[in-house]
Formats: structure tokens, C-alpha cells, sequence
């Protein structure tokens, strides 16, 4: 039996067996006239494209983007570039047994588990209309949230990768207002879930995760006008305090700091400050950390344009990313990647 291969670890050469994700099919000709489909495969360690010549091998089902599939065939090498020449592929069936986490970039915790967190954080907040707004907000898209990225290739584009952002970010909310107790716990807690949740409405993803395009409501307003536009509208529906809905408004538009980032107005919170800060922090260790897999101790990363196209350095010695393998919650189980 031919063990199944990680993306990452083909080799030319290889014969590989096993199942993999279709990120994108198409059907095209040849130069010389004759159909074929050209795929990128993928699972979570990478994708490479692939080629099926015998079109004929295509039978009883319609290949799709982001559909799971079992696949044989022989890595080879075109223009310098790993390629893979499909002998044999399937659809998957439901006696296979796949998890999706091991097919596209998941985040570390399960996402029922991370949602569990965040309820508690809901309940946790006094204020009556700051809770109800946030409570119905979380609720309206939960189905959604269970598998919605952060965004379609920036920070957090993962599978549950929202959840997984504002979970982080209510962590270190809660540290932050250790030094700082001052601070409203209840408007900090629903400015971190609320920030962010109108991406459900401003992109449209599949169950994998995996964002096709926006919406056009996303493309012409984007997730801080929808998500100012769904506060008021759920703060009417429950007749909630008009200076409440205003500022759970406010730290939605607010966030990104910025005009040219979408931002109209700086925070005039503390709350809508330490929010801004929060989101950053936590998009920036996401794409550091993200730079640094595969680096090896001693050694640098590529270029990361998100980081203003600076090469990050993984610093030699023993301990350096001994936190990685720890949840700071017993309830959840960190998943490496």
C-alpha cells in the first residue's frame, strides 16, 4: 500500500495515493487540441498543481473547487516546478472517514470548543443591553462562525479563523485589563466579538474556509459599515439604549484607526484604543508565527509583505516556541499545524 503523502513532502518522482482537496479545476485544450482538466491540490501542508490528460477518468461526479477527492498519480517536474500527472481519481465517500482540518489551514482549537469560550465571555458582561446585542449578534451567524476565516488571504485566513481571532483577543483583553482596571470589561469584551463579525456578511466562504469572493454589499460598504449598520439594527429590535448602541458602534468604526484603512473616526474610548491595539497585536503574531514555520533556528524568513516586506528571524537556543504547544485553557486541546 502506498502511504499517503503531505503536499509539502512530494518529491519528483514520487507515486502518491491518498486524498487530497481540489482547491481549483478547470477544463481546458491543448495546443494540439485535446481536453484536459488542470488542478491545484492541496492539503494543509501546500498545494501543486496537477494534471488529468484522460479526461475520460472523470466519471459520475463533476469536479468542482473545494471538493475533497482521492487521487493517484506520479509527481513529475514542469518548468522547475513540481506537478503532479493524476492516473486515477474518486470522489470522496462517507465510509473514508476525512476530517477537513487535515485539508486546508485550520485553527489550533475545535471550533465548538472555541465558541464555548466565547459564550462564556458573553455572559461574563453585566451591562443587560451590551449583552443581549452582542448575544444576538454571535447567534444570528453561528452556523457561519463555526467555519469563517478572518479574511480571504491576510491575517487569520483560516479555516474558523475568526472565531479563533476573537478568541485570542478577548485573552488578552482580559491581561490587558489586569493593568488597567479602569477600563469597561463590558464594552472591551463586545467590541473584540463584534469587531470583525460582519466579515460573515462581506465574503462568501465554503465549509472548508475557504473565501471565493465578496459579497457585494462587502465589495461596495465593507465589514465595518456592515457591522455598524447590524448593531443598529439589532439594538432597535431590542429597544436597547441609544448611547450603548452608539458605542458598540463606535469601536466598530474605530478599529482600524485609520481613514485610508477604512477607519473615519481615531477611538475617543479608552475601550475603542486598547481594541485597535488588540486586533494588531494579535494579526501580527498570527503572520509572524505563520513566517517562521518551516524556518529553521539560525535562519530567516522570506519576505512578508503584510509585514511591510520584512524578513523575520528565528533566534537560536532551546525554549523558543515552548508556549506553542500549551493551551491556556485546560477545555481546549492546541492542535499543531
Amino acid at each position: 500500500m502506498i502511504e499517503q503523502k503531505n503536499v509539502a513532502s512530494f518529491e519528483k518522482g514520487d507515486t502518491i495515493q491518498g486524498f487530497y482537496l481540489v482547491k481549483a479545476a478547470a477544463l481546458k485544450t491543448s495546443n494540439t487540441n485535446n481536453r484536459y482538466y488542470d488542478l491545484t491540490i492541496a492539503d494543509s501542508t501546500g498545494e501543486v498543481n496537477a494534471k488529468i490528460w484522460d479526461t475520460e477518468m472523470v466519471r459520475g461526479f463533476e469536479l468542482k473547487d473545494g471538493m475533497l477527492v482521492k487521487i493517484r498519480g506520479l509527481v513529475n517536474e514542469w518548468q522547475g516546478a513540481l506537478q503532479l500527472k493524476v492516473e486515477k481519481i474518486r470522489q470522496t465517500l462517507p465510509e473514508d472517514g476525512i476530517n477537513i482540518g487535515d485539508f486546508v489551514p485550520a485553527a489550533p482549537y475545535a471550533p465548538e470548543d472555541m465558541l464555548g469560550e466565547i459564550l462564556k465571555f458573553i455572559l461574563r458582561i453585566k451591562d443587560n443591553d451590551i449583552k443581549q446585542i452582542t448575544s444576538a449578534m454571535v447567534n444570528e451567524r453561528r452556523d457561519k462562525l463555526m467555519h469563517y476565516p478572518a479574511a480571504m488571504k491576510n491575517h487569520h485566513s483560516i479555516r474558523s479563523g475568526l472565531l479563533f481571532h476573537m478568541l485570542t483577543m478577548l485573552r488578552l483583553a482580559e491581561k490587558v485589563m489586569e493593568v488597567y482596571p479602569f477600563l469597561n470589561r463590558d464594552y472591551l469584551f463586545a467590541g473584540v466579538i463584534l469587531h470583525d463579525l460582519a466579515k460573515i456578511d462581506e465574503m462568501e466562504a465554503s465549509e472548508l474556509g475557504l473565501v471565493s469572493t465578496y459579497t457585494m454589499e462587502g465589495m461596495l460598504l465593507g465589514h465595518i459599515i456592515q457591522g455598524i449598520k447590524a448593531i443598529e439594527r439589532v439594538g432597535r429590535e431590542l429597544n436597547a439604549d441609544q448611547e450603548t448602541v452608539i458605542l458598540l458602534q463606535h469601536l466598530v468604526l474605530s478599529h482600524h484607526y485609520e481613514p485610508e484603512f477604512g477607519s473615519p473616526k481615531r477611538p475617543m474610548i479608552p475601550e475603542g484604543e486598547i481594541l485597535h491595539y488588540l486586533d494588531l497585536i494579535d494579526a501580527r503574531m498570527f503572520d509572524m508565527r505563520k513566517a517562521l514555520e518551516g524556518v529553521e533556528p539560525g535562519g530567516f524568513s522570506d519576505k512578508v509583505w503584510l509585514l511591510h516586506n520584512r524578513q523575520l528571524y528565528k533566534p537560536k537556543g532551546a525554549g523558543v516556541g515552548e508556549a506553542d504547544e500549551e493551551s491556556n485553557d485546560d477545555s481546549l486541546t492546541y492542535r499543531q499545524r
